[in-house]
């Protein structure tokens, strides 16, 4: 079972808004976003994967509220499809201003802020010595 950083509630929290209605799958997708840039980070968990310091652990939520609300405001839907086109046509086919993709640890589009969160929390850069 993936692990889930962060609450709706949490999510409530940290945007000052009620969470959307699917908000337990974006909240499961950010938080799989955040597994992804964190491959390489070393922290202590329990039998469940989650993290067992409570500063790690609110880290990583404020991370996942903050890779949600970033979605929500771009128009993504955690697919990570959005915004990687400035004109999409459908017929006939025409894309035009391909947009650079991720460019954060494990090729992910993190928020600015959940990557902030992160490297406060020492969690990135992910280095094992």
């Amino acid at each position: 079972m993936p692990r889930v950083y962060a609450t709706p509630q949490q999510l409530a929290a940290w945007t000052g808004k009620p969470a959307p209605p699917d908000a337990a799958r974006l909240l499961a997708r950010a938080s799989e976003d955040l597994d992804d840039a964190l491959i390489r980070a070393v922290y202590l968990t329990d039998d469940a994967g989650m993290p067992t310091d409570p500063a790690i652990a609110a880290a990583l939520s404020d991370a996942v509220c903050a890779q949600v609300e970033y979605q929500l405001a771009t128009g993504d839907d955690g697919t990570g499809a959005a915004g990687r086109w400035d004109n999409v046509s459908i017929g006939p086919v025409s894309l035009s201003g391909r947009k650079d993709g991720p460019t954060t640890p494990g090729d992910v589009d993190l928020a600015p802020r959940a990557l902030r969160a992160l490297k406060r929390a020492g969690l990135l850069p992910g280095v094992i010595w």
